[in-house]
Order: C-alpha cells, then sequence, then structure tokens
C-alpha cells in the first residue's frame, strides 16, 4: 500500500509541474519551435533522399558502414530534427533563462535517443524484430529521459502474484520476454554462423551436415531458454515436476511428432536417404530438396514440393535411385513382326540406344528377344543413365520415337491376324417344321 501512495504522489506532482508549464506562454513558444523544426527537417530530409543514392555513393565501403548508411538516409528527418531542436535549445539558453528551454532540450533527446536505437537495430534484418525492438528501447529512453523510469519500474513491479513459490510481476514478465528475445536471435545468430561454416566441411557428407546443423541449432535454442529461466529465478529442478505431464501428452497427442523427429534423426544417421536423392515414395517421385525434422521435401519434375513425414521413410517402401551410385538403368519394350530378322532388329535398337544423349557409354546396352508372341516377336532394350535427376520417362520416350523411326524407315511392319467373327439369327437357322404339321 506505500508503494502505491508513491507512486500516486509521484503522478500528482509530476501533473502539477506539467500544468505549470502549460500555463508559461514559453509553451507554447517552444511547441512552435518544434512544429517549425519538424517541418524543416522533413523538407531537409526529403531533398536529401531525392540527390543521394546510398548504394552507388557507399559501394564500396564495408557492408555493415553501408547499412547504418542506409538506416541514416532513411531516418534523416530525425538527425535533421535533433540537430536544429539542438540548435534552438543553444540560443534559447544564451539568450534567456535555460528553464525557458526544457520543453526543447526534451525533444532534441527524444529524437536524439531514437536516432541512435535506429542506427542500432539497421544491423537486424527482420522487420518486425527492428520494430519492436526500436519501440521498446526509445520506451525506455523516453522514460528515462523524462524522469519516469523509476516510478514506472516501481509501479510495474508492485502488481505482483504468487505462482508456484515465485514471485511474478509484470516487470519480471517484460524482462524475461526481453531477454527471451535477444538470447533466441543471438542463437539464431550463431546457428547461422554454425551452418555456413559446416557447409565448407567437404569431409562430411550432406546428410552429416544436415544433422549437425539441426543439433547446433537444438542445443542454441535449448541453451538460450534455460539461460533465460536460470536468470529470471526460476528453478530448474521444478520442471521435472512437468516430465509427467509432457510424457502423458507425448503418449496421447504427440507420438507422431516424436516418432517424424526420431526418424529423422535415423535418417540422417544411416544415410538412407540424402539431400540430392532421387527417390520414389509411393506416388511420389523427385529429388530430396530438403530434410527437416519432421519432413522431407522431394522436389518433383512437375514443380510440385512433396512433403513426406519421416516416419514414412523408415517403416515404408522407399526406392533411392541413387543410393550407392547415380547410374540408373532403363528398360524399354517393343515388339517386331515375324518378318523382320530379330539380330538386326537387336543390333538397331543397341545402336539407336547409343545414339541418344545422356545414355550412359560407360555400360553398354543390350536388347534380347524376350517372347515369341502371337501377334509379334517381343523384344527388351536396356541402357544406363547417369543423371536421373534431369528425368527417366523423357529419355525412355526418345529411345522409343528412334525405336519407331528406324524400323518405319527399314519398311518393317508388324502385321496382326484379321479374325472374322460372324454372328447368326438363331431363329433364322430354325427348321421349318410348319409343313409337316399340315
Amino acid at each position: 500500500m506505500v508503494e502505491i501512495k508513491e507512486i500516486y504522489a509521484a503522478v500528482q506532482t509530476g501533473l502539477l509541474s506539467v500544468g505549470a508549464e502549460i500555463t508559461s506562454s514559453w509553451f507554447y513558444f517552444q511547441v512552435g519551435l518544434i512544429v517549425v523544426a519538424a517541418g524543416l527537417a522533413h523538407m531537409l530530409a526529403t531533398a536529401l533522399r531525392s540527390r543521394v543514392n546510398a548504394s552507388s555513393f557507399a559501394i564500396r565501403w564495408p557492408a555493415p558502414l553501408r547499412l547504418i548508411l542506409r538506416a541514416l538516409i532513411r531516418h534523416a528527418g530525425s538527425a535533421f530534427f535533433a540537430l536544429l531542436t539542438i540548435a534552438a535549445r543553444i540560443i534559447m539558453v544564451e539568450t534567456t533563462w535555460p528553464s525557458r528551454s526544457y520543453l526543447l532540450a526534451v525533444a532534441a533527446k527524444l529524437a536524439v535517443a531514437w536516432l541512435l536505437i535506429r542506427l542500432a537495430t539497421s544491423l537486424i534484418r527482420n522487420d518486425t524484430a527492428v520494430r519492436l525492438v526500436s519501440i521498446a528501447a526509445w520506451s525506455v529512453a523516453a522514460l528515462s529521459i523524462l524522469g519516469l523510469l523509476d516510478q514506472t519500474i516501481a509501479a510495474l513491479d508492485s502488481m505482483a502474484f504468487v505462482l508456484g513459490g515465485m514471485r511474478v510481476t509484470p516487470l519480471l514478465v517484460i524482462k524475461v520476454s526481453t531477454l527471451l528475445l535477444v538470447t533466441l536471435w543471438l542463437a539464431k545468430v550463431a546457428g547461422s554462423f554454425i551452418d555456413g561454416r559446416i557447409s565448407t566441411l567437404n569431409d562430411l557428407t550432406p546428410s552429416m551436415q544436415v544433422l549437425l546443423s539441426k543439433l547446433s541449432h537444438i542445443l542454441l535454442i535449448s541453451g538460450a531458454i534455460l539461460f533465460v529461466l536460470s536468470a529470471a529465478g526460476v528453478d530448474l529442478s521444478a520442471l521435472a515436476l512437468f516430465s509427467g505431464a509432457i510424457g502423458v501428452g507425448i503418449g496421447f497427442g504427440l507420438q507422431k511428432i516424436v516418432g517424424n523427429f526420431v526418424s529423422g534423426v535415423i535418417l540422417l544417421v544411416d544415410k538412407s536417404v540424402k539431400p540430392g536423392d532421387l527417390v520414389t515414395i509411393a506416388d511420389s517421385h523427385g529429388r530430396v530438396s530438403a530434410m527437416n525434422t519432421r519432413y522431407i521435401s522431394v522436389s518433383g519434375n512437375d514443380g510440385r514440393e512433396y512433403l513426406i513425414p519421416n516416419e514414412k521413410l523408415v517403416t515404408e517402401r522407399v526406392v533411392n535411385w541413387t543410393y550407392h551410385d547415380r547410374n540408373t538403368r532403363v528398360d524399354v519394350a517393343f515388339a517386331a513382326s515375324y518378318e523382320a530378322d530379330p539380330h538386326e532388329v537387336c543390333k538397331t535398337a543397341i545402336a539407336i540406344a547409343k545414339g541418344t544423349p545422356r545414355v550412359s557409354p560407360i555400360k553398354p546396352p543390350s536388347c534380347s528377344l524376350v517372347e515369341f508372341a502371337e501377334q509379334s516377336m517381343k523384344f527388351g532394350l536396356s541402357f544406363w543413365i547417369v543423371d536421373p535427376e534431369r528425368g527417366i520417362g523423357n529419355v525412355r520416350s526418345e529411345v522409343m520415337l528412334r525405336l519407331w523411326d528406324a524400323f518405319r524407315i527399314q519398311g518393317d511392319s508388324t502385321t496382326f491376324p484379321i479374325r472374322d467373327l460372324r454372328m447368326e439369327d438363331p431363329s433364322s437357322a430354325a427348321p421349318d417344321i410348319e409343313p409337316h404339321l399340315r
């Protein structure tokens, strides 16, 4: 109750001082100067942005300096406003009492604080994070400039409730939230740096690179959360009380998520599927473009992206076309009439396969007579390619079209037996017994 009375007294004193300022004619004079300074700053900033191109002006500068220059030009209005209000403050201090330019001093300090904060946050790439950090930091700076920071902290700390033996206040929530955002951002930056270093390690396979990257991100985020909880005074041993609830949650609703996570770790460790592999899973066919903790992304040749849960790759049948090597055999079945020489047919088919682009010369094509069918002889042509990610159906189609063209040019035609099926009316075939009845 004593803290509430102190806060009320401070607010009442502040209102009285504000009332005294408003009744003075110098207050409105300072407000006019602030409005004029804002207008001039806007015009000067507009002229500066129209004449200076930051990209061409600082093309050879280091990246951080280019970011700061672009932020300075973007917020040139705040810089000009701060300079104008500071100049007006100095002139008024020299010509009259300092107390008559108090409002100008406050405006200048607020403008300088906003400019410095925006320059500092220009290094952050996320626009939403920049806005949140800028507004939060400027609010704290404004309260400090106005002399209300201590009273605000006391007010936020006075409203408290006990949760599990811990005193929780709005001030504690704000501190924990701010610290958590900062630590998570630092963890993300550190994770990006680690990813860049891991990608340069050519001795590691793609699956091991992904595994190390995922583990580093998990460890950094977990460490950031534990650090924030420890800094906030939370007893980490108390978290064991929630282990039972977490186990029940996993048993009833999170088993699929945990199963996919564990399956993803297994896939990364055993290297059965790696980024860049060409796979066929059920009706999905394409190249593995990314492996995540819950699913893998398979890019199809038709532009579609298949997101397949990791658990399916562990429990179901998966065809990996590039598991050991990238050599892939393609089979083509075709037929020729009995008028053709089967030896010449095989030679022609092998020559066609050899002359087709993308057919590997390392393993020569082969052709064999498969069956003497009723209508024609059936053959099987096999050849190898080393780039299955570029498509298998297209090279098969090209070989089949060349087979068609070659056999048509040679005059070979496949003949089919003609069957003549005659159907008679049963009534017309019945004997005429009517004359015998007469």
